[in-house]
């Protein structure tokens, strides 16, 4: 199995990152804050005003280290990545069964079912664990009643023989399932309707947003180090400088992604204070509660589950990598379907 590495988040302004033997060194106002094995790094995310120096930059291409660029707010800019890796005819054979219809839509109703189990196991865990109390009864019918909806969605997943209506029901399944999160929410002043991205207009959304984006770091990476092409996908249509397979994979782990911003909330890591709130109606998580966040990202990262298919227990963080395998296997016909990964 391939060992679990580190991403390293670097939020600071006017940081300036670089390359001392085998080592990053993070410096700010000439100080150091911070040194790392680079043998133990996978990735390199940078928010804002932070500089990384020409050699670390090299090295970080020659041994496939992607340094991303990101704005302050989260909002994706740029990444720097060495030689494009993978097996040439693993790339040609998705391609052409991204052109292919029929095969498209199989794998993206694969990938869709998997996100609405994991979406119905949300609503699920919050009915066992509240269940008993007597100040939630309200609220657990209309998640037993979202759940079973869910449910309907799953079983029609098969009758969708188009992306546009595998699009459709996905919609649907969100409505219901992102009509009922407000009842998961236990913190008072933290307040959702309905998801808002461009932009979020308030804290939970903000942090979905800025989650997500985080999950389509690690889907890319993924599938990059799988071989496959990240910009191909067979649910989300090409877009140029669109990551369409890695938003296409993704897809299965935005629930984990919810349970994650829920129990930042809910155990009160994070506060409504912590946000800020822009002319423009944005909201964005503020810079040291975002040290907060990626420190529970990078924790939850660590957590360890039982793989079905793997028969093997492995970090959340490998997850993304092992639905990619999935995949490739798949693609060679090394297997007869692609898997998606279920939450239990």
């Amino acid at each position: 199995m391939r060992p679990l590495r580190n991403v390293i988040y670097i939020q600071t302004q006017n940081s300036w990152v670089h390359k001392d033997n085998e080592n990053l060194v993070l410096k700010v106002d000439n100080e150091i804050k911070a040194r790392i094995p680079i043998h133990k790094l996978q990735g390199l995310v940078c928010f804002g005003q932070v500089t990384v120096s020409p050699y670390l930059m090299a090295h970080c291409a020659e041994n496939g280290i992607i340094i991303t660029y990101l704005n302050l707010f989260g909002k994706y800019l740029a990444r720097v990545e060495g030689p494009v890796s993978g097996n040439v005819l693993l790339r040609r054979t998705q391609h052409l069964t991204g052109h292919d219809t029929e095969k498209s839509v199989v794998i993206a109703r694969i990938m869709l079912s998997g996100k609405l189990y994991n979406q119905r196991y949300v609503l699920r865990r919050y009915v066992r664990d509240y269940g008993d109390q007597a100040s939630e009864q309200e609220a657990l019918i209309k998640l037993a009643a979202a759940e079973k909806r869910l449910t309907r969605c799953l079983a029609q997943l098969p009758e969708c023989k188009t992306i546009d209506t595998l699009m459709g029901r996905e919609g649907e399944a969100a409505q219901v399932y992102f009509g009922v999160f407000q009842h998961l929410i236990r913190q008072v002043g933290f307040e959702f309707d309905i998801r808002r991205r461009r932009p979020p207009t308030d804290p939970v959304n903000a942090l979905l947003s800025f989650c997500y984006t985080l999950l389509i770091h690690d889907c890319r990476s993924a599938l990059e180090t799988t071989g496959l092409d990240p910009s191909s996908g067979f649910l989300h249509q090409l877009r140029s400088g669109r990551p369409s397979l890695a938003l296409d994979l993704a897809e299965e782990f935005r629930p984990m992604i919810d349970r994650l911003v829920l129990s930042l909330i809910n155990k009160r890591q994070l506060a409504v204070k912590d946000f800020e709130y822009w002319p423009n109606g944005s909201v964005t998580l503020k810079e040291e509660p975002r040290k907060t966040l990626l420190a529970a990202w990078q924790d939850r990262k660590q957590d360890t589950l039982m793989h079905p298919w793997f028969e093997e227990t492995v970090p959340i963080g490998l997850l993304p990598w092992l639905q990619a395998q999935i995949l490739a296997r798949y693609l060679r016909d090394d297997c007869d379907s692609y898997v998606p990964f279920l939450w239990k």
